[in-house]
């Protein structure tokens, strides 16, 4: 190709190596300068210890050569561009190597380039004395790629960047841009049609509607080294997991400033005072990567490297979680692989193909949601979410994972007719590519961040989500456990006449509960979409409503599994759950919400402090019924047991509004019991009904316990007994 073709292509914008023909190159022994400055009356280059030379213009768009005679490569100079009516100076991009190496781009054709976000997307940095940011963007379809933004007029024609070959990576480095900058990448697609998107790297974009991608250089300082080196060696599964689950947008508005949502720094203050108060030991955030449709919730995720803007900048969410640091509070995401919207600024058809997602509608399009689905077979999509992953705990320190959407991974005809998916290459319905995926992200993830918290929510009968790989599981930490959720809202919304033919629904989770690592989930899918509050579910009078809220926690603290409450449980929300505005914080004002408010507080204390509710979670050898089939009675006791029998807890449970005067319970040791909980207590709105404090165990067997004791079983309501210490 001629330089007058090449220029040509140049000027269309059309050039998938404009570096061959822009900056310097050696010529007839001495150096050729070529720029393209659209609109420019006169280019120069300014070099050390020569005369400017003046480019002459080359073709009546604006590219413009000049020849240094007698010099050499590398040559350091300056462009100065006049227009008419200013003048400015600039280094050229053009005189830049590539930011990307071929190990880079071997290990993103593989897929297996865990820092990949530090290679693509956006960063700004010094190059050879020179401050600037390096684009980079994965576009193997494009025929070329133009980086524009605040740095050049959104003109795609001044800042084209070079393909780097078969991994589909084009790359330019510009000078002058840096942190602040607003940017996207234009995009000619195959078809010739001119693209406009948003960096899917990016760190931090603009607030809706708004949709440029924004160059962030990270600046806070973090504080939680203790916090971090003591995760590194932790074990979840044996350590107590109770988890508050957080809408950052509807937890807290401020009333005095026409009910503005909260910023992250704000929230610092806070929702970090408000978690440990409660006592909890993590907070779980619906999604925080940027969304532009709020009404999502987070779960349209554009964005898998920035945070969302609505509370403030990247940094601040930093500040916020080391926050919660150093309260004690873990902090864990919401993150959402399994599908993205469709809108055209994004992911969709990124380069004007099916990029990210698969082509055939039949696997694209998600039928729930009306997003597309990610195509999990192809490497570089696998590696961009396996980067995503892992960019969370290293970039913003969080302590873990929860995936959404795991069932709609794994079946390829999921919420799909007859004929409306297609099978796997052995004829079966399981998505075998999404699969082999999860199983990475987990086997990586344990890998590089010992301790972190991974959990899927799964809600079908997929065996081993929680199993190692190595045994065939999908290698997540724990599971989200819909059936006992299920079963037991299903129990308890139940009158106490009828509850009698449904008492098995509670029994029936210990079949399965050491199946998988579950956690409890009372979440936000539980009080929407014309569900009502947990409250506002429970059956009798207000008073009656009340103790079975209270009882439904107690009773969920006591069984095996890590807990989950979503925010609004503990204040015994009366009103269903609406992102359009705040938690009724007001109730507190009320005796009976401020009792549910202090049976949190008290459930998740005792709980951190009594090893036998956690430590064997995932043993049988933790848990023994008592009396799981007092039907008609509506009485439930269990025994939870520690590793080595070193602790105990006997809860006894009366799901009737009728209290049990003189109810025998077996107990396994001899001695004096203190009731260490109690449902009923006056102190959290109850009748204070209970057994003065404590029992005594009588040398009688019962129960198959060598001995027992008559209790008094408050109504409607939950009590825990634990031996008086020796």
């Amino acid at each position: 190709m001629s330089i007058g073709q090449e220029i040509e292509r140049l000027v269309a914008c059309d050039d998938p190596d404009p570096h061959a023909l822009l900056g310097a190159h050696p010529h007839d022994g001495g150096v050729v300068i070529r720029a393209f400055r659209p609109g420019a009356r006169r280019v120069r280059a300014l070099l050390d210890g020569r005369a400017p030379v003046t480019l002459r213009r080359r073709h009546p768009a604006g590219v413009f050569e000049g020849v240094v005679k007698g010099a050499v490569l590398p040559l350091d100079y300056e462009l100065q561009v006049d227009y008419p009516e200013r003048s400015v100076s600039l280094r050229d991009p053009y005189s830049y190597p590539p930011t990307l190496g071929e190990l880079d781009l071997h290990l993103v054709a593989e897929g297996r380039h865990e820092l990949l976000y530090e290679r693509l997307g956006a960063h700004a940095r010094e190059i050879a004395g020179t401050t600037g940011t390096s684009f980079a963007v994965w576009a193997p379809s494009a025929r070329a790629v133009s980086v524009v933004g605040d740095f050049n007029a959104w003109d795609g024609r001044l800042h084209q960047m070079r393909s780097l070959g078969g991994a589909g990576v084009w790359e330019l480095f510009i000078p002058g841009a840096t942190s602040g900058a607003r940017y996207k990448f234009e995009i000619r697609a195959h078809d010739g049609a001119l693209l406009l998107r948003a960096d899917p790297f990016a760190f931090e974009v603009e607030h809706p509607p708004q949709t440029a991608s924004v160059v962030h250089s990270p600046r806070h300082r973090w504080r939680d080294e203790r916090w971090l080196e003591r995760r590194r060696a932790a074990d979840p599964l044996r350590e107590p997991i109770s988890i508050y689950e957080v809408h950052l947008s509807s937890w807290r508005l401020n009333p005095l400033e026409g009910n503005r949502r909260l910023s992250y720094l704000e929230l610092a203050d806070e929702l970090a005072a408000h978690v440990a108060e409660l006592g909890f030991t993590h907070v779980e955030l619906l999604p925080v990567m940027a969304h532009p449709f709020s009404g999502s919730w987070g779960y349209q995720v554009t964005s898998y490297f920035a945070p969302t803007p609505r509370h403030g900048s990247p940094d601040d969410l930093r500040e916020l979680i080391d926050r919660l640091h150093a309260a004690g509070i873990g902090v864990i995401l919401d993150w959402v692989p399994a599908h993205f919207p469709r809108d055209e600024w994004a992911l969709a058809r990124f380069d004007g193909t099916a990029l990210y997602e698969h082509e055939d509608l039949r696997r694209a399009v998600h039928p729930d949601w009306g997003t597309l689905e990610f195509n999990f077979g192809r490497n570089e999509v696998r590696n961009f979410l396996l980067a995503s992953a892992l960019f969370w705990p290293r970039e913003y320190h969080v302590d873990g994972l929860r995936v959404d959407a795991v069932a709609s991974m794994l079946y390829l005809d999921y919420s799909r007719g007859e004929g409306e998916w297609l099978p796997n290459r052995y004829g079966g319905r399981e998505d075998l590519e999404a699969i082999a995926f999860l199983r990475e992200i987990n086997e990586v993830l344990h890998a590089r961040e010992p301790g972190i918290v991974s959990t899927a929510e799964e809600s079908t009968a997929w065996p081993g989500v929680s199993r190692p790989t190595y045994l065939g599981g999908l290698g997540f930490g724990f599971k989200w456990n819909m059936g006992w959720m299920h079963d037991t809202l299903g129990y308890f919304q139940c009158d106490p006449v009828f509850r009698r033919y449904h008492h098995h629904e509670l029994t029936f989770s210990l079949l399965y509960a050491y199946s998988e690592n579950f956690i409890l989930p009372l979440s936000h899918d539980e009080v929407v979409h014309g569900k009502g509050s947990l409250l506002s579910r429970m059956p009798g009078d207000r008073w009656q409503q009340f103790a079975n809220l209270r009882a439904l926690y107690a009773y969920m603290w006591a069984h095996p599994g890590k807990k989950l409450l979503f925010m609004g449980g503990e204040l015994a929300q009366e009103a269903e759950w609406s992102h359009e505005r705040s938690l009724d914080w007001h109730l507190l004002e009320q005796p009976e919400h401020r009792g549910v408010h202090s049976l949190v507080c008290d459930l998740n204390r005792i709980y951190r402090d009594r090893p036998a509710l956690w430590e064997l979670d995932d043993d049988p050898a933790g848990f023994c019924w008592l009396e799981p089939n007092d039907v008609d009675g509506n009485t439930l006791c269990f025994i939870r047991t520690s590793r080595e029998g070193r602790d105990v807890l006997v809860c006894a449970c009366n799901f009737n509004p009728a209290p049990k005067l003189s109810h025998r319970i077996g107990l396994p040791r001899p001695g004096r019991w203190i009731e260490v909980l109690n449902s009923d207590s006056r102190h959290y709105g109850g009748s204070d009904i209970g057994n003065l404090g404590g029992i005594a165990a009588e040398p009688i067997a019962w129960h198959g316990q060598p001995c027992s004791a008559e209790v008094l079983l408050p109504p409607l309501a939950v009590v825990w007994f634990v031996p008086e210490a020796q």
